[in-house]
């Protein structure tokens, strides 16, 4: 595997303005390689690139750029085997999980290749026979975008597929602890054809490097994967400066179960997808709300599930969770579990590191959880199950509905009327019903409240690196 550089103008750099990092793999702690690091000096500069690589790209053909697009969606599959190793060497999910991740952002760029070719204007009937009322869609311009370490293929592709088929040119900063996935993407699309000058990948100093690209007169468009706390600081920067923002942001949620739902198919669903990627994704599974005649079979049963998972070094085989990716988020879900057990939640199984080397949790079960319990206020991002018993829907719906995040969640039902009202009375971007996969390229991926502005994926996604222009035109 070679070792991530920045890139920039289509070349790859061994140095950095700030000096070095270190990048860690999070199942051993050991070292995997000594990277540049970037700062404002690196930001101002991608951005000045960012403006001739939209002179450029946004000046081809949305045929030409969908073939160029298509083309490195071949190579990343090609190429998946590879990534997968390279993605869970960073990150730690297993490589079936990375692999799978890899392709999916494959068909992501696929799926925006040929939704750039349909960016369609409209006509608009005009009240005189001599006027003509047309209105265009432009690209919005460059675009700054910023991504975490959780889904280092998705994430990414998320934006720079949408703004590539838009037309726009991207200043990309993927996380500090998982770049090597971004810098892939960015050769494919090289490869393919991309101008050198459409792209530019940097890390370094993300505090530094946000804000000067949000400040940036060259950047017409701020886009961001984090936490809600990070999403206000970008978007009052992006704001003060008038610039389009995109915020999919932190959520905490909610799982209703109500008492008519097949156990037999909840509860298995409930722990692969509760402990897929150590739990560290935004729209995990975490808050369990089971009404009180299924509330301790679903307790026994995702116990049990809990302790059957193999856990390890997402490079073996078999291996079904890997280890938190940093050392910070480790202390921060053994510092909520035990919270939550101090205050009266009983810990069916886990709640404890796992050996002495790497960030490995084991998978959790806290059952009895209340609201004035911090797991059940602060997003975990990690591998905790929490199941509370309600009396019915709408006390599931209250608790549901009690923070302010807003992204996913989920329901089991067999009643049609019982899920009419949750389908009304949930607050969130996203409601599964029976289900709990979510993200999909044909669909919009987004929250509400805390947990962000606009949508990703789908048309909605095309949406927001895209302008209206109104011409309006008297004809003879």
């Amino acid at each position: 595997m070679s070792t991530p550089r920045p890139i920039f103008d289509g070349q790859e750099r061994s140095t950095g303005s700030l000096g070095t990092m270190d990048l860690v793999n999070p199942a051993t702690g050991e070292l995997i390689a000594t990277l540049p690091k970037c700062g404002e000096e690196e930001a101002l500069e991608a951005a000045r690139l960012s403006v001739e690589g939209f002179a450029t790209w946004s000046a081809m053909s949305p045929f030409d750029r969908s073939k160029i697009m298509r083309r490195a969606a071949d190579l990343m599959r090609a190429e998946a085997d590879d990534a997968a190793v390279e993605m869970t060497r960073e990150q730690g999910k297993p490589l079936a999980q990375a692999r799978g991740e890899w392709l999916g952002s494959a068909d992501l760029l696929d799926w925006y290749a040929e939704e750039g070719r349909r960016a369609y204007g409209r006509l608009i009937p005009t009240r005189a026979a001599d006027m003509r009322w047309a209105v265009h869609r432009r690209p919005v311009g460059p675009v700054a975008a910023f991504t975490p370490w959780n889904f280092p293929a998705w994430t990414p592709m998320q934006k720079v597929a949408p703004a590539l088929a838009a037309g726009c040119s991207v200043v990309l900063k993927p996380a500090e602890e998982t770049p090597g996935t971004a810098c892939r993407i960015a050769k494919a699309l090289l490869a393919a054809g991309l101008p050198p000058k459409a792209l530019t990948i940097l890390w370094g100093d993300a505090p530094a490097i946000s804000a000067t690209l949000c400040a940036a007169p060259e950047i017409h468009k701020v886009t961001l994967t984090g936490s809600t706390r990070v999403g206000r600081l970008l978007a009052s920067v992006a704001g003060q400066h008038l610039k389009k923002v995109t915020m999919e942001l932190g959520g905490h949620n909610p799982v209703i179960v109500a008492r008519d739902a097949d156990l037999a198919t909840v509860v298995p669903l409930a722990a692969e997808f509760k402990f897929r990627n150590s739990g560290q994704v935004c729209v995990s599974p975490t808050r369990f709300l089971i009404e009180q005649p299924l509330y301790a079979d679903f307790v026994a049963g995702v116990t049990e599930a809990a302790k059957a998972l193999r856990v390890g070094n997402g490079m073996d085989a078999d291996i079904q969770m890997g280890p938190l990716t940093t050392p910070g988020q480790l202390s921060k879900i053994e510092a909520l579990s035990a919270d939550a057990v101090q205050r009266g939640a009983t810990l069916e199984t886990g709640g404890s590191r796992i050996g002495n080397s790497g960030y490995f949790f084991e998978p959790t079960i806290l059952s009895g959880m209340t609201p004035d319990m911090e797991a059940m206020n602060e997003e975990p991002f990690g591998p905790l199950m929490l199941v509370m018993p309600v009396a019915d829907i709408d006390a599931a719906l209250a608790e549901a509905n009690r923070l302010p995040y807003g992204l996913a969640s989920y329901a089991f039902t067999n009643s049609l009327s019982t899920e009419r009202r949750i389908v009304a009375g949930i607050e969130a971007g996203m409601l599964g019903l029976n289900h709990f996969a979510m993200a999909m390229p044909e669909t919009p991926f987004g929250g509400i409240g805390d947990s962000g502005l606009g949508s990703e994926g789908g048309i909605e996604g095309m949406d927001a690196y895209l302008r209206p222009f109104l011409v309006s035109a008297r004809v003879a």
